[in-house]
């Protein structure tokens, strides 16, 4: 038998064109065997065979890959210049050189390509024109200014087109002269600045006019997809010519028959340009008058259509017509799909805040969403309505009656009891006087809710009872006693959060007239940018292809998350001994079929840093760690991240650490981290802030805050040097069960500096994986890219609980045996005592239950595990040492999720095996209980003690 290799050289040598399709078909540009295929192609190519150059030609664009571009790139341009060439071989000539461009811009030498690129344009051969056109888009998107020369030739080969001169007829598709060729001319032209040039601005306005008026719906779909093809890059051009507003009119005119139509295609285009129209100033008017069509598309049976109806309602709206589009979507809502209704529901709760005529009609518009969408609105909704409520003193009455309202309703949703809960708590004193708003008719209609929420539901409750007993004055006895025996109810509850509210409201609720300013009204919201604009904002896509205008406006702005120089009004303190954080809006530059990706996939890259706080030169870079999390405002955007499902790294997580930094240029010197990447790693895991990563350069720290399935990481990048850090990008690749979002990072940090990009985490189920920072920057002539883990790991979900006796063993025994209860054999454990194990378990956050286990060696724990899909989950565990032999133990773990007790087990086992150092207790952990500690004579146990029945059940 022969190898790949041999088999590939025995069809090179004796067939070459069957060499040729093996090669294209079967091999990448990495593979050894090409280095030894270069000498042959190239004869090819320079050769006279014709058949043998577009063999060679075809592979290379296939194949592409730096060696080729670099070996090939001269005598591929010399075969597209050649005049003794049949067009045929000029073609792929040209095909060739775009693929190769596109693999190693460095191929086309722009000082001497841009006079050859004109000359090309010349051509009369439409198919080698058309080819070069392609190349010509490729090279115009770049770099525009090398290409001038260029653009009066776009303009009369475009002009020839739209006349017909002079067109051959194989290049006539169903009547229309190239049409691929006139979409590729009007691209370049997108690419250059607004034309002002009166002549050349005339002769397009008359070349547009005549496909404006050309274009016509027929039966025939082949034709119908070139003219629209033509048709829909004309208006792209129309708004990039910033035309009269008259042809604007006429295209919109044009765009009101295409959803007229009954051809869904045909409706969906015409929706589509019309939304993309909306960025022309006074277009939007001309828009409104086909607004009863489009609400009528808002129900067409196509769900393509009927989301590209809202997006346009949505983008056509203003004060004046808000009202009547928002009814219309609230209408809709009842009736619309589920997969729309988040983002229907998102868009009219936009609208209604961007354009309210009064904040009543807000409230009003709010709730109804609520009410009839429930399921599908966000948190982000209901806490914007509270704001609003919180801040405007007039309106507070009314939200409460508005509110008492909807409870009324023998269904409600749960997202109502918790704005009304929230609401009625801070402002039900204000309808005391009216009829059925006493306190004790308050508590009695949020109080027959509480059934039927869930926990997260509860602590909202609880507080509205707390602020409830504290604005009825004179106190009544009968209801403080209905309210304090609730508070004891949930004294004991297993949820951490539920039973500290009840506890601290119980007794603060006993402190009399001092409740009063403990439990004063909510204060103000500060004034910042709407959570929900933002969400949108961040999340919208160009369904339609982006204009080469719009592609290049958002490669010139920025999203970048800066540090301002902002300073609390009136000589308030600052909440945060940092400078606030404010956003720079860019819009979205994901395309339609990426979208869909991106959901799954990584974080965007990076924009530019408008404004910096400069920090002064000091020692310590990240000195402020050690203050109160930095975050003010909303979160920032992301990777609404979605996310690209990172499991296990290949070559294992230590792999990652290994890839410390590479520099992308081969020098002489290379930047070498400061310190034990992975101990750095390990470290963070037990504590919330920390350096991560530290260069000669640049330092990167993390300081974050865990509540639940929620976590709020801040990242602090510091440039140590007195020289710019620039080409700063970063992306998160997150598993499949967090969803993160990071505010992205600027473009440059300046000399001395500190910018500060916070991290948004959701936990979605229980897993080991981790996520990644790839984080890449440029020093001098030197980029440097490093990938580090981020600690954001399974214990950071986890909420140490104290079981009794009582609870304890009900619950263990109710777990019985696989997959809710595993037991392991862990060899191989770095040594250490007992108490040194039990602070180890507390770094973990699992709380050790002293007295449970009859062992003195052994080690039982419990802790509560919180992610969005499971909620709060129960974990018990057993740890068995045996003091002869410390690198061994076995552990048994219990909960009621498998996949929570396979995760937990082996990411316990995991830390036991591979702590690179002997770990401290977080700051936050308490002191492990003399209980837990060994003693040296086992002491004697009752045989009913729960100790012993323990020790029977397992």
């Amino acid at each position: 038998m022969i190898s790949n290799k041999g088999f590939i050289m025995e069809a090179w040598i004796y067939m070459d064109r069957v060499g040729y399709v093996v090669t294209s078909c079967l091999l990448n540009e990495n593979h050894d065997f090409l280095r030894l295929a270069i000498n042959t192609v190239r004869n090819d190519i320079i050769g006279r065979n014709e058949t043998f150059q577009c063999l060679a030609l075809t592979m290379v664009g296939n194949i592409g890959g730096t060696e080729f571009a670099e070996s090939l790139a001269p005598d591929v341009q010399k075969l597209l210049l050649s005049s003794s060439c049949r067009p045929l071989v000029r073609k792929k000539a040209a095909l060739c050189l775009l693929r190769l461009y596109r693999k190693n811009p460095d191929v086309v030498n722009v000082d001497g390509w841009a006079d050859r690129m004109a000359q090309l344009l010349d051509e009369r051969d439409l198919g080698v024109l058309t080819s070069s056109m392609s190349l010509l888009v490729a090279l115009v998107s770049n770099n525009h200014e090398a290409y001038w020369t260029c653009l009066p030739k776009c303009v009369k080969i475009l002009e020839r087109l739209a006349r017909n001169q002079d067109v051959p007829q194989e290049y006539t598709y169903y009547g229309i002269p190239s049409p691929w060729l006139q979409v590729k001319s009007m691209r370049v032209l997108q690419y250059f600045p607004t034309i002002e040039d009166p002549n050349t601005r005339r002769t397009l306005f008359e070349v547009l006019q005549r496909m404006l008026m050309g274009t016509d719906v027929v039966k025939n779909v082949n034709k119908n997809n070139a003219s629209h093809a033509v048709l829909f890059e004309a208006l792209a051009f129309v708004m990039h010519l910033d035309a009269e507003k008259e042809m604007m009119s006429q295209c919109v005119a044009l765009l009101g028959k295409f959803i007229a139509v009954r051809e869904p295609n045909i409706r969906y285009l015409g929706l589509e340009n019309m939304t993309r129209m909306l960025m022309v100033t006074d277009v939007q008017e001309i828009i409104k008058r086909h607004q009863a069509q489009i609400i009528t598309s808002l129900k067409d049976p196509d769900i393509s259509i009927r989301r590209r109806a809202l997006d346009l309602l949505y983008g056509m709206c203003d004060v004046t017509n808000a009202k009547d589009i928002v009814e219309e979507l609230l209408q809709y809502l009842s009736s619309a799909d589920f997969t729309m209704r988040e983002e229907l529901s998102l868009k009219a709760a936009i609208l209604a805040e961007k354009f309210a005529p009064d904040l009543s009609w807000y409230v009003d518009v709010i709730l109804q969403l609520i009410d009839k969408a429930g399921d599908f609105i966000s948190n982000d909704v209901w806490f914007r309505v509270v704001q609003f409520v919180t801040n405007n003193d007039d309106l507070q009455p009314y939200a409460a009656a508005k509110v008492k309202e909807y409870l009324d309703k023998p269904a409600v949703h749960e997202t109502m009891v918790k704005v009304s809960a929230y609401i009625l708590g801070e402002y039900s004193h204000l309808l005391a006087r009216r009829t059925g708003c006493s306190p004790k008719e308050i508590f009695s209609i949020l109080h027959e809710k509480l059934p039927t929420v869930s926990t997260t539901t509860i602590p909202i409750l609880l507080s509205a009872y707390a602020k409830i007993l504290m604005h009825t004055q004179p106190p009544d006895q009968e209801l403080q006693n209905q309210i304090w025996a609730i508070f004891n109810k949930y004294e004991s509850c297993i949820d951490a959060e539920i039973q500290q509210r009840a506890v601290e409201y119980f007794a603060l609720s006993r402190k009399g007239a001092a409740l009063m300013d403990i439990l004063a009204e909510m204060p103000k919201f500060p004034e910042r940018q709407s959570s929900l604009i933002k969400k949108a904002e961040d999340s919208e896509v160009d369904t339609a292809e982006q204009s080469a205008i719009k592609l290049r406006a958002q490669q010139q702005t920025s999203n970048a998350l800066v540090v301002t120089d902002q300073r609390p009004a009136n000589g308030a303190t600052p909440s945060v001994p940092v400078s606030q954080l404010s956003l720079v809006k860019v819009p979205s530059m994901i395309s339609a079929e990426d979208h869909t990706s991106t959901n799954q996939a990584l974080s965007e890259e990076n924009g530019t840093l408008r404004k910096v706080d400069p920090q002064p030169p000091s020692a310590d870079l990240l000195g402020d760690l050690l203050g109160p999390l930095a975050i003010e405002g909303p979160p920032g955007a992301t990777v609404r991240s979605e996310h690209n499902a990172v499991s296990r790294l290949e070559g294992g997580l230590d792999a990652v650490d290994g890839s410390a930094i590479v520099p992308v240029e081969e020098q002489t010197n290379t930047v070498q981290p400061i310190g034990n990447i992975a101990e750095r790693f390990h470290a963070l895991c037990l504590k919330d802030s920390g350096v991560l990563y530290e260069d000669p350069y640049i330092q990167i720290g993390i300081k974050a805050e865990w509540r639940a399935h929620h976590g709020c990481l801040v990242l602090f990048l510091g440039n140590k040097n007195t020289a710019p850090l620039i080409s700063v990008q970063a992306l998160i690749l997150p598993p499949a069960h967090l969803k993160m979002e990071l505010s992205l990072v600027p473009d440059t940090i300046p000399p001395r500096a500190q910018v500060q990009c916070p991290l948004e985490v959701v936990n979605l189920w229980p897993s080991r994986d981790v996520a990644v920072l790839d984080f890449s920057y440029k020093f001098g002539t030197y980029m440097a890219n490093v990938k580090l883990r981020l600690p954001a790991v399974l214990n950071k979900f986890l909420q140490p609980i104290p079981v009794s006796a009582e609870e304890f063993f009900p619950q263990w025994r109710s777990l019985s045996g696989p997959p809710l209860k595993l037991q392991e054999v862990v060899r191989g454990v770095r040594p250490m005592p007992l108490p040194e194990m039990a602070n180890l378990l507390y770094s973990f956050w699992l709380m050790i239950c002293p007295g449970l286990d009859p062992n003195p060696n052994n080690l039982v724990a419990s802790t509560t595990f919180y992610s969005e899909n499971t909620r709060a989950m129960l974990c018990l565990i057993r740890i068995e040492t045996d003091p002869a032999d410390r690198t061994q133990l076995r552990i048994t773990l219990a909960s009621g999720d498998p996949t929570l007790t396979f995760e937990l087990k082996e990411f316990i086992k995991e830390q036991m095996v591979s702590m690179p150092t002997a770990p401290q207790a977080p700051a936050a952990a308490p002191p492990v209980p003399p209980a837990a500690q060994p003693t040296p004579q086992a002491p004697q146990i009752p045989a009913n003690d729960p100790a012993s029945l323990l020790a029977d059940l397992l």
